[in-house]
């Protein structure tokens, strides 16, 4: 797994970045899979997220991801929820103590946050589509709503797939100009009628427009690494079936 300084540094906080290192599936899923959604044997699948949740010193039980539908939704943790019963959200906040809260990710940019002094942490899944429509803001201001200030909160952005691999089409570059015309210094030249989107960038200044200003980014890529990371899209260019997915986490001790 993968720690970022700013928030290993805070006591009381645990937090992951897990790679696909250290599990028990096999074939395109190798090893850590934790994707609750893909086609891997759900039992291996349970073992992995088991371990995550041991490295996070909680019980699988309390190890939580919602059903992602890249949306800017947020939902706060207050107990367990299961695999049937998980909300439909892209970030999850809490105050409550031994509860692992996580996002899963497969090149979408995962932001993890925490305001020790509130006792306040939070997870957001930001790919494209999460990250214009608010996810980062609507996670602060649900931390805020539990206590947390956004001044205060350290934020970590983990591993996701960056500018160099991330090709894409000029419909997305003018979505994004129409939201705000400065957004186009994100987009680099590439080929024809395309671009390559820094998606790590834009979510920092999403993080710097909401008022948090501890920042810290991993700078690591998913596509470029096949041996540690999974990557959606490069199992896309592999024609291959499906992926695995990571899931990063953090969690307040108990």
């Amino acid at each position: 797994m993968i720690q970022a300084p700013s928030l290993y540094a805070l006591s009381g906080v645990r937090h992951a970045f897990f790679t696909r290192e250290g599990g028990v599936s096999q074939g395109i899923y190798a090893s850590l899979n934790a994707g609750v959604g893909s086609d891997d044997d759900a039992a291996r699948v349970a073992e992995n997220r088991a371990r995550m949740a041991a490295a996070l010193k909680v019980t699988p039980d309390r190890f939580l991801t919602a059903y992602q539908v890249h949306s800017p939704d947020v939902v706060v943790a207050q107990t367990p929820w299961n695999t049937e019963t998980r909300p439909r959200a892209d970030a999850i906040v809490t105050r409550v103590p031994g509860l692992a809260i996580g996002i899963s990710t497969a090149d979408c940019g995962p932001v993890l946050f925490a305001d020790v002094q509130a006792g306040v942490i939070g997870a957001a899944h930001a790919g494209w589509r999460g990250a214009i429509s608010g996810v980062i803001d609507a996670a602060v201001t649900a931390m805020e709503k539990l206590g947390a200030e956004r001044g205060r909160i350290t934020a970590a952005i983990g591993p996701m797939i960056r500018q160099p691999n991330y090709e894409v089409g000029a419909d997305l570059i003018e979505q994004f100009a129409a939201a705000d015309p400065d957004n186009r210094r994100f987009f680099a030249a590439g080929r024809e009628g395309h671009a390559q989107f820094d998606l790590a960038g834009y979510i920092a200044a999403r993080l710097a427009r909401a008022g948090v200003t501890k920042v810290e980014d991993v700078g690591l890529c998913t596509y470029a690494e096949p041996e540690r990371f999974f990557s959606y899209r490069r199992s896309t260019h592999r024609a291959e079936p499906d992926y695995g997915r990571h899931v990063n986490a953090i969690a307040l001790a108990d």
